[in-house]
């Protein structure tokens, strides 16, 4: 896909409801995790699938024999991303999707194009995860603007209750709203509907980090009409460390980048004349892509990592997930541990709390006896399982929970 001065090419039809298809089987044999490791950690980075190994060795052989990487084509491989990563969030332009770094790099791009004022508000979660923070938290100074960071305060019904606040969080002030999917901590999940049409009833620019959720819960931006979604590839897209993909909507699509990269000018693809310098952006988001974009050793692994995403869906992947936990969540529920409501969190990523008598050190020295990977989230242990996962990961860390309250 090259760079077309209108943007309207290489667009990509909505897609149609898809399929029924069978539910996924465990796909332990397509990683190379050790039998007696129970991963169940995505939610702090994602294994690379076989695929995308081999697809990262090839990449860096192929920096060998520098002839085979042939300008321009080769510097436009990178589009096959965009074109994925649209199919993922179900985005009818590829062309929306931006090549970045990371989650803190499309953030401040947002801040930087989005119009704030004194008095306005920026509404964020309670302890959100600091890529999507530190760009309001200066915005908010530099323009005077109230930064509203919404808890879910005290009480049953916590996953109810915050979503309610951070919708009433919502007024007329509201300039930007940038929140999560799912909380990184412990899997809250929060209406994204809801927000959205909140978000459009005041105005207000909504910006989603779905870094917890793509590529493990459906979502669909063609519904939703986000500003701004960014993932970053190496949790559940199980690829490489340093990318993300962004989907940028129109209301960005007279920004200013945060760099003045050639490859995200029109015409870029005529290596003859790129000392014709021009002005004018690449259309829709390739203007925001990060320099060298192109990546011939990254992108390859994020896309293996797509296709395979792609082929499983994340539907398949979020019923696996919740087929493979509903009978654990039943029983550690028996002794005594508590996990948030069903519709107020994903089966992929939640946190699961404690009873009083447990103590965290002695729990975290015998998870990591067992070689039982999750990680401790406050006071709570966070649980990310895959499709990697299977009954025997759940049934040895349900020994050490019941060790744990004994």
């Amino acid at each position: 896909m090259r760079p077309e001065g209108d943007g309207t090419l290489g667009t990509v039809r909505a897609a149609a409801p898809p399929p029924e298809r069978s539910p996924l089987s465990c796909r332990r044999e397509d990683f190379h995790l050790p039998g007696d490791y129970h991963y169940l950690n995505c939610a702090y980075m994602g294994p690379l699938p076989r695929v995308a190994e081999e697809a990262g060795i090839a990449a860096i052989r192929a920096k060998r024999m520098p002839t085979d990487i042939v300008p321009p084509d080769a510097f436009w491989e990178t589009d096959g991303l965009r074109e994925r990563f649209a199919r993922l969030v179900n985005a009818p332009n590829p062309r929306r999707v931006a090549i970045q770094p990371g989650v803190s790099y499309a953030v401040a791009t947002a801040a930087r194009n989005l119009p704030v004022s004194a008095g306005d508000s920026i509404v964020l979660t309670h302890e959100q995860f600091p890529g999507n923070v530190y760009a309001w938290r200066r915005l908010a100074a530099e323009r005077g603007a109230e930064l509203r960071a919404v808890g879910p305060g005290d009480g049953p019904g916590r996953g109810r209750r915050w979503n309610e606040r951070l919708l009433e969080a919502i007024d007329a002030r509201t300039a930007v709203v940038s929140v999560p999917n799912v909380h990184w901590t412990d899997g809250t999940r929060f209406d994204l509907e809801a927000l959205a049409e909140r978000c459009r009833d005041v105005d207000a620019a909504l910006v989603l980090d779905a870094t917890q959720s793509v590529g493990a819960l459906p979502i669909d931006v063609t519904r939703l009409r986000p500003d701004v979604l960014v993932s970053a590839t190496y949790k559940w897209l199980l690829g490489p460390y340093t990318l993300a993909l962004t989907y940028f909507g129109p209301r960005f699509d007279d920004g200013v980048p945060l760099e003045e990269t050639w490859i995200a000018r029109e015409r870029s693809d005529d290596f003859q004349n790129l000392v014709d310098y021009q002005d004018a952006y690449a259309p829709c988001a390739v203007r925001y892509d990060m320099a060298e974009r192109s990546n011939f050793f990254l992108a390859p692994i994020a896309a293996a990592a797509l296709d395979m995403i792609l082929e499983w869906s994340p539907e398949r992947i979020q019923a696996y997930c919740r087929s493979l936990t509903a009978d654990f969540l039943t029983e550690v529920g028996e002794l005594g541990y508590s996990v948030e409501d069903e519709a107020w969190r994903g089966a992929h990523l939640f946190g699961l709390r404690m009873p009083a008598s447990v103590e965290l050190g002695p729990l975290r020295d015998r998870l990591a006896e067992r070689r039982v990977f999750a990680s401790l989230r406050g006071s709570a242990l966070r649980l990310s399982p895959n499709v990697y996962n299977d009954p025997a990961d759940l049934a040895v860390l349900h020994e050490v929970l019941v060790e744990a309250v004994r």
